[in-house]
């Protein structure tokens, strides 16, 4: 069974007479090395290191989602009951498709909230450029708890603006307008009693940039020659739309999540380099390899579409590796496309969590059964480390170490292997009381306890096993 610990057996003595033997023998060795102030030899002792552990909670706050509401057909209490199964923190909304008196409005917005405390990006979304009505309706989601950051246009490639009389962006021959846009919220929000202290988030794909405006930067350094002049302050945060498959990278394969997370330009998919480091379709120059490592960013979506060697079950598996990896790579909040399958967009979708007609797929059993195991309403605020070790570890195992606010130690590990398996050995720095696995595509009860181990062999497959280590 996928997901599985080994222990070794240990030896054992057929005669007595053999086993006192042994023991006598034991028990001088024993002796000779205490007189002489001998430590054994131990494996896990050697390559144990401290790690710090991040909080549990502080995971679980970058789970988000993409989702419709009403007004394209998925009533709010569907929503609220998918948000809660799965247990989203965050959900990406703005502005569009909002009215005074519905099918979605802004009350739409506060209620679910207040029914999944799941909180909200707020943003133009396609195409538009109210500054006005985003803020003032913001300023209402943040009075309520609701907000979590402003966002700025959703793919300007894609969505083209018009801004006091000019467009940009789309088949426009320059992106200055989306880039006024921008700048423009960003100064509206910072001067705004309310919201000042509220994040704002870049647009997503300014990689698509036709001429060099400087969106691939939060704030256009000295000296980087774009047409908006330096010191454009745009954004606290990049915006990226990372998702896993891209013509780049079209196929199943090892690391197929933690590719797409990677910050520099190894990442074969449309990530942070493309559209911060050297943008992609012009080729404008960013920041370096260096500088993006530790650029604040975000993932306003990604995901895994359901086609061709692509099922549900591996879907599901890569999803839950995928929140590990981008929360692991730097990234500080993750929403995946989609909730629900639109059936108002050309028919069934094919990314959602759901189906469309709200049954969950294995990928929203997963990622309930995850956030059930991990399940943390409180913030440790400082952290501790715990000594470990993962040995000659394959190219395709990851690992982060999470702690509740009850101090509990929560080592997620996870492979990332298309076929095959890894075998690993988890060392532990001293012997814990007990180990107890958890595999979230089983269930939420532990698939194996363990009482003062100090090691313990697991097989990896492609996707994580929780290991709580009290």
């Amino acid at each position: 069974m996928k997901g599985q610990i080994k222990t070794v057996r240990q030896p054992e003595f057929l005669g007595s007479r053999g086993f006192r033997a042994f023991a006598a023998v034991l028990m001088g060795v024993l002796l000779l090395c205490a007189g002489r102030g001998f430590e054994y030899p131990s494996p896990a002792r050697e390559v144990v290191t401290p790690h710090q552990a991040r909080p549990t909670s502080a995971f679980l706050d970058t789970i988000g989602v993409v989702s419709t509401f009403p007004d394209r057909g998925q009533p709010i209490d569907k929503t609220v009951g998918m948000i809660r199964f799965c247990g989203f923190r965050w959900i990406r909304a703005g502005i569009e498709g909002l009215s005074e008196n519905g099918p979605t409005t802004l009350q739409t917005f506060i209620d679910l909230h207040h029914q999944t405390g799941a909180k909200l990006s707020w943003g133009l979304v396609s195409g538009h450029t109210d500054i006005g009505l985003l803020v003032s309706t913001a300023r209402e989601l943040a009075k309520a708890g609701a907000l979590l950051a402003i966002e700025g246009n959703n793919e300007p490639n894609n969505w083209g603006v018009e801004y006091e009389g000019e467009r940009g962006g789309g088949n426009a021959p320059s992106w200055m307008a989306v880039a006024r846009v921008q700048r423009d919220l960003y100064r509206a929000v910072k001067t705004d009693p309310v919201l000042a202290r509220y994040p704002v988030w870049s647009i997503s794909e300014p990689g698509a940039e036709s001429d060099n405006v400087g969106l691939q930067f939060l704030t256009i350094p000295a000296g980087a020659r774009t047409l908006m002049p330096d010191g454009t302050r745009f954004a606290d945060f990049a915006n990226v739309h990372n998702y896993v498959y891209h013509p780049h990278s079209p196929l199943p394969g090892d690391n197929k999540a933690w590719n797409a997370a990677d910050p520099g330009k190894s990442s074969p998919v449309d990530g942070l380099y493309g559209n911060y480091g050297r943008t992609w379709r012009r080729g404008f120059s960013g920041y370096d390899e260096t500088a993006l490592a530790s650029l604040p960013r975000v993932t306003t979506e990604t995901g895994v579409r359901l086609e061709g060697p692509v099922d549900e079950e591996q879907q599901g598996r890569t999803l839950l590796n995928l929140y590990l990896d981008q929360f692991a790579r730097g990234y500080a909040y993750t929403s995946v496309y989609i909730l629900r399958d639109r059936t108002d967009e050309g028919g069934n979708q094919a990314f959602g969590f759901f189906r469309p007609d709200y049954t969950p797929r294995r990928a929203a059993i997963y990622l309930h059964n995850l956030t059930a195991v991990l399940a943390d309403g409180a913030s440790t605020s400082r952290p501790g480390k715990l000594d470990y070790a993962i040995p000659v570890r394959p190219a395709t195992v990851h690992d982060v170490l999470l702690q509740r606010s009850d101090r509990m130690f929560q080592l997620v590990v996870w492979g990332e292997r298309l076929n095959g398996k890894d075998d690993v050995t988890i060392a532990l720095g001293k012997i814990a009381k007990t180990i107890e696995l958890y595999d979230p595509t089983i269930g939420t009860a532990p698939i194996r306890t363990l009482h003062a181990v100090r090691s313990f062999k697991l097989e990896l497959t492609d996707h994580p096993i929780v290991i709580m280590v009290r």
